[in-house]
C-alpha cells in the first residue's frame, strides 16, 4: 500500500499553517509548513490545554429544583424551566487547546530551490520536504514518542519560538540551548499565568550530529537527526525526566527509529484499502490539482479525490488517536484560538469521526476513545446524582479531556437536560463488540448504569402510564415556539427514546432481569408528524426547526439500526422525509456527514452524495485534507476529514449480526472500484468487495461459523461461513439471484 493514492504532494511551499503536512502519534503532532528555507515545525500535544478556571468545575445541585422544571415544562412554560436549568452564571468553556510551540528550521540560502516537493506519506506518517540540495524528514514515533527529524541541507539553525497567532501576553516562553554530557539540548518552556489545571509545558530536544549551542539556537553542519519530547507538567518542571528519555535514545538512527514505529503505524494503516479505479495520470497529480479539478465541477463527484480523501482520513484518524481519540481539530492546531476551546464536543462532533473506527478496521481509536471514557465514568456518575438526583450516568456535551463534569450550560444550550449523551459515547464500545465479537467487559456494566439512569429519571407518566421524558433537550434545538424561536427546554426528544429503548434492551440481556422490558414496553412510540416524518420529538403540538445543522432525531436510523428500510419499513420512509425536508443552516460540515451516514443507512445514495458534494464541493479542504467546518476554508476542524471514510464505507458496505447488504447505496459517478478490509457488525470482515456496472463481487471472512444472508443490488443469497475460512459471493445482473463458492 505504497504510491500516489497513500500519499498526498504539493510543488508549493505550504505559506500557512493551516495547509501544514501533518503527523502525530495521538499523543503528539506536528504541523510542518513554510519556505523551504526558513520551515516552521508546530509541534503539539493532546493535553495542552489552556488553565481557566474549570479544571475542578462541578455539575450544577439542580435535583431539588426538578419538580418545579417539570412542572413549567408540562403547562407550557418552557422557557424559565431553560432558565432554572442553565443556571444565573456566565456560560462556562473547557480549557481550550493550544499548539506548543513551532522549531525553525533556517539557512542563509536565499535563491529558490529547484525541483521542491514536499510530501506526506500515510503508509509510514512521514513528512518530507526535498529538493534540489536539500531534505527534511519528520515523524512522530508510536513506538518510542518521539518527534523526529533527519535534516540533510547542508548549515542550517535550529530554533525554536512561541510567537504563534493568538498567543495571550500571559503565556511566556523561555527558549534556551545548552550542552550537557557532550550532547546538545534546545529546550522550550511555556509557562501559564494561573496554576489551577497546569504549570506550564515543556518540550526539549536532542541534536546529534556536527552540532553546538549558539546563545538559545543551535548551529547544525551538515546532516543532523533532531529527537523531541514533551511534557505538561502539574506543579513543577520535569526537565530531568525528559533528558533520561532523550538520553535512551542517544545512538539511535533515523532509520531504525522509522522501522520500530513503522511496526505499529503501518501494521494498522494496511488493514483497509479503497480502489476508485482512478487513471494513473490523476493519481499522480499534486494535491492542489486534485482540489482545484474537484472546483471546478463542484456538482460531480471526483473520483480522484475522494480515493485520497478516504486515505488521508483514516491515516489523520489514526494519527489523532492515542492518549485520548481526536479533538475538534483532531491533533494539531497552530494558532491559540481555537474555535469552540478545541476540545471534544461530545453532542455531535466526536461520535462522528470515530464513526470509521470499527468499520475501517483502527481498534487504536475505539482504545483511545475507551480510555477518555473510563478516565471520566466517575464524573457522569456525579453529574446524575447533581443534577436528577439519580443513579447511573449522565455525560456533558463537551470535555477538554481533564474530567467529565457537566457545567456548560445556557438557556439556548440546556445540556443539564441532554439525556442520552453517556449511550451516544459508550455506542462506539458496543459497536466494537459486534463487530468484533470481543467481550463487553465493562462497557456492559456502564450500559446498565445507563440503562439504571433511564429508569430513576423516568418517574412521570401520562394518563396511559406511557413514560414521559421531562425534561428533555434535542441538541442543539428545541420547538419553536409562537414567534418560531427555538425554546430548547421540552419533552420526549427521539433520540432520548432510541438511547432508553437500546438501554434497556441491552440490560435485559446482560443482567437477565424481566423489569428491563417491563420498562421497555412503557416507552412512547416514536411519533410522525402531520406531514408523515419522523418527528424530533414525540409529543403534541411540538413545531420542529427544519433548518438546524443537527439530526439527533435519526439517532435511531445511524448509528443505532433500530429504524431500518428492512425491520421497520414505515418508520424508515418516515426518517427518510424528515431527512430529506432537514435543511442546511450554516453547511456546517459535521451536518452534512451526519446527514450522509443517515442517508446511506436509508439506502438513499444520491442523497449521500448530494451530502458530500456540500464537502468536497464548497472547498472545504486545506491542502494537507485536514478540513474546515464550514464552506470556503472557514475554522479548521477534523470533522469532515475523519468522518468521510465512513461515509463511503457505509454506502458500500453495511453488515448486522445475520446479514451483509453490498452497495446498499451506491454513489453516481463511482461504477467501478475495489474496497478491501471492511469488518461489520456480525463478526464479518469484506476482505474484498469488488463492484462493476452489472456485476459485485466479495469475499467474505468470519472468525466463527455463521450463516449470514447476503444482499445486493441484483438479489440476495444465503451464505454458510466456515471459521476462519474466506468465502467468495458473486451478483450479476443476467445471472442467478446470487451463489457463493
Amino acid at each position: 500500500m505504497t504510491g500516489p493514492p497513500h500519499r498526498i504532494w504539493d510543488d508549493q511551499p505550504a505559506a500557512c499553517w493551516q495547509d501544514a503536512f501533518l503527523s502525530g502519534n495521538g499523543e503528539y503532532g506536528i504541523m510542518v509548513y513554510g519556505h523551504p528555507y526558513a520551515e516552521r515545525i508546530v509541534v503539539n500535544h493532546h493535553r495542552f490545554v489552556l488553565p481557566n478556571g474549570t479544571r475542578d468545575a462541578r455539575p450544577p445541585q439542580l435535583a431539588a429544583l426538578l419538580p418545579q422544571i417539570r412542572e413549567l415544562i408540562l403547562t407550557g412554560r418552557r422557557a424559565e424551566a431553560g432558565r432554572l436549568l442553565a443556571g444565573d452564571g456566565p456560560l462556562r468553556w473547557t480549557q481550550s487547546f493550544h499548539p506548543g510551540f513551532a522549531l525553525t528550521v533556517d539557512t542563509d540560502r536565499g535563491s529558490p530551490p529547484r525541483d521542491y516537493r514536499r510530501y506526506t506519506d500515510f503508509d509510514t506518517g512521514e513528512v518530507v520536504a526535498q529538493w534540489a540540495g536539500g531534505a527534511r524528514r519528520s515523524f512522530v514515533s508510536r513506538a518510542d514518542r518521539l518527534v523526529v527529524t533527519h535534516l540533510d541541507l547542508g548549515d542550517c539553525v535550529l530554533g525554536a519560538t512561541g510567537d504563534l497567532p493568538g498567543r495571550p501576553e500571559q503565556v511566556r516562553y523561555a527558549v534556551s540551548a545548552h550542552e550537557r554530557d557532550g550532547l546538545v539540548f534546545l529546550r522550550v518552556r511555556g509557562r501559564y499565568p494561573r496554576a489551577d489545571g497546569g504549570y506550564g509545558f515543556e518540550g526539549l530536544t536532542l541534536l546529534r550530529g556536527d552540532v553546538e549551542a549558539d546563545g538559545d539556537r543551535v548551529r547544525v553542519r551538515g546532516p543532523a537527526l533532531a529527537l523531541t519530547v514533551l511534557d505538561r507538567p502539574a506543579a513543577a518542571w520535569r526537565t530531568g525526566e525528559l533528558t533520561r528519555r532523550l538520553v535512551a535514545h542517544r545512538d539511535a538512527r533515523y532509520c531504525a527509529l522509522r522501522a520500530r514505529h513503522l511496526t505499529r503505524h503501518r501494521a494498522a494503516y494496511r488493514r483497509v484499502s479503497l480502489d476508485l479505479d482512478v487513471p494513473a495520470a490523476q493519481r499522480d497529480l499534486p494535491v492542489g490539482a486534485l482540489l482545484a479539478r474537484q472546483a471546478a465541477a463542484p456538482h460531480l463527484l471526483d473520483r480522484a479525490l475522494l480515493e485520497r480523501l478516504f486515505h488521508a482520513g483514516r491515516y489523520l484518524l489514526l494519527s489523532a488517536s492515542g492518549v485520548l481519540p481526536p479533538r475538534l481539530t483532531g491533533l494539531w492546531l497552530g494558532s491559540w484560538d481555537a474555535a469552540w476551546a478545541g476540545d471534544f464536543t461530545t453532542d455531535a462532533n466526536l461520535n462522528l469521526q470515530l464513526a470509521a473506527a470499527n468499520l475501517t478496521a483502527l481498534p487504536e481509536v475505539t482504545d483511545a476513545h475507551a480510555r477518555l471514557v473510563g478516565a471520566q465514568v466517575d464524573d457522569w456518575r456525579r453529574n446524575a446524582r447533581a443534577i436528577f438526583g439519580t443513579r447511573g450516568l449522565l455525560a456533558p456535551s463537551r470535555t477538554d479531556g481533564e474530567h467529565g463534569h457537566l457545567f456548560h450550560r445556557h438557556p439556548d444550550w440546556p445540556f443539564t437536560a441532554w439525556l442520552p449523551g453517556a449511550h451516544w459515547l459508550l455506542f462506539p464500545l458496543y459497536e466494537r463488540h459486534l463487530v468484533t465479537g470481543e467481550p463487553l467487559g465493562e462497557v456492559a456494566g456502564w450500559l446498565v448504569e445507563v440503562a439504571e439512569f433511564f429508569a430513576d429519571f423516568l418517574t412521570v407518566t401520562a394518563d396511559d402510564g406511557t413514560l414521559v421524558f421531562v425534561p428533555s433537550y434535542s441538541a442543539e434545538t428545541g420547538p419553536l415556539d409562537a414567534d418560531g424561536v427555538a425554546v430548547p427546554a421540552a419533552v420526549n426528544a427521539t433520540m432520548d427514546i432510541a438511547a432508553a429503548r437500546h438501554a434497556f434492551t441491552v440490560a435485559a440481556a446482560v443482567t437477565g432481569q424481566h423489569r428491563w422490558i417491563e420498562l421497555l414496553a412503557r416507552l412512547p412510540a416514536y411519533r410522525l408528524d402531520e406531514a408523515g416524518a419522523l418527528a424530533e420529538w414525540a409529543w403534541p403540538g411540538y413545531r420542529g426547526d427544519d433548518g438546524h445543522r443537527h439530526v439527533s432525531h435519526l439517532y435511531p436510523v445511524w448509528p443505532l439500526d433500530e429504524i431500518n428500510p428492512d425491520d421497520t419499513p414505515r418508520l424508515a420512509a418516515a426518517a427518510h422525509r424528515a431527512l430529506c425536508r432537514r435543511g442546511d443552516e450554516d453547511l456546517s460540515a459535521h451536518g452534512s456527514l451526519h446527514r450522509a451516514l443517515a442517508a446511506a443507512r436509508l439506502r438513499d445514495g444520491p442523497l449521500v452524495a448530494a451530502n458530500l458534494l456540500k464537502i468536497v464541493g464548497r472547498d472545504m479542504f486545506f491542502r494537507s485534507l485536514m478540513s474546515a467546518h464550514n464552506p470556503g476554508r472557514v475554522t479548521y476542524n477534523a470533522d469532515a476529514a475523519h468522518t468521510l471514510p465512513a461515509v463511503l464505507v457505509e454506502s458500500l458496505v453495511q453488515g448486522r449480526p445475520g446479514r451483509l447488504r453490498l452497495l446498499p447505496a451506491p454513489l453516481p459517478g463511482l461504477p467501478t472500484g475495489t474496497l478491501r478490509g471492511v469488518t461489520c457488525p456480525g463478526r464479518v470482515t469484506v476482505t474484498e468487495l469488488t463492484w462493476r456496472p452489472g456485476a459485485v463481487w466479495a469475499r467474505l471472512c468470519s472468525p466463527v461459523p455463521q450463516r449470514l444472508r447476503v444482499t445486493a443490488p441484483f438479489g440476495a443469497t444465503i451464505v454458510d461461513l466456515p471459521a476462519g475460512a474466506p468465502t467468495t459471493v458473486e451478483f450479476t445482473a443476467n445471472g442467478p439471484p446470487g451463489w457463493a463458492h
